[in-house]
């Protein structure tokens, strides 16, 4: 369906104020800037903040629900005979080596980690953000294998999942906070990866694999 006009400039209007809020917090960290302030520089009342950012937090993690459903998503594309974990290795595997700014292998990173390391409210907004991923893997990996609701399998096997995707995330941050350019942080984690994936025992690699038809 084709984006109406009145949708095309909620969006617009939207991304814009995301923008110059995550410009000033990049400038002056995140506690120093009020929504006040975001509204008077986008030209919009607080209200209109409010409206499109339930607090302030969504104004700099404002792609927050796209990271939520990333390994479910991941899970059920998975090919024909490949594996949960497998399918998550290949993944990240293609984002890291591609220098892919969706895991933050982009010029700028370390500003945006560093504002987040900075803040007590960010960075327990980003273990909220983890945490829904974790329990969204969760449901899905039931649901894939029609886990019973006591079978703590996919519960276990999420946990091992999400520790691939986290630990991925957060070596990248650091590496790039440290000084690291995109491409040679792509370098070590893709040797990194190889080292997580030897750490998993052959019944994680092979749960949920996906058969025929």
């Amino acid at each position: 369906m084709a984006e109406g006009l009145r949708e095309r400039k909620k969006r617009q209007t939207r991304q814009y104020i995301s923008d110059v809020a995550t410009g000033l917090f990049l400038e002056r960290g995140f506690e120093a800037v009020t929504v006040a302030e975001v509204a008077d520089a986008a030209d919009v009342s607080v209200n209109t903040v409010y409206n499109y950012f339930p607090a302030k937090e969504d104004l700099f993690l404002d792609r927050s629900e796209g990271v939520i459903d990333r390994l479910s998503r991941w899970v059920r594309g998975r090919r024909e005979g490949e594996s949960a974990a497998r399918a998550v290795l290949r993944e990240l595997r293609e984002e890291v080596e591609s220098v892919s700014p969706r895991v933050g292998l982009m010029d700028g990173y370390a500003t945006f980690m560093t504002v987040v390391q900075d803040s007590a409210a960010l960075r327990s907004r980003m273990w909220a953000t983890a945490q829904e991923a974790l329990l969204n893997l969760e449901r899905t990996l039931r649901e894939e294998t029609g886990a019973a609701e006591d079978d703590m399998t996919p519960a276990l096997m999420a946990g091992q999942i999400n520790w691939l995707h986290g630990t991925v995330l957060a070596a990248i941050g650091q590496r790039m906070v440290d000084g690291g350019e995109p491409s040679e942080v792509s370098r070590e984690v893709m040797l990194l990866l190889d080292e997580m994936e030897e750490l998993l025992s052959g019944k994680v690699l092979n749960y949920a694999v996906r058969g025929a038809g």
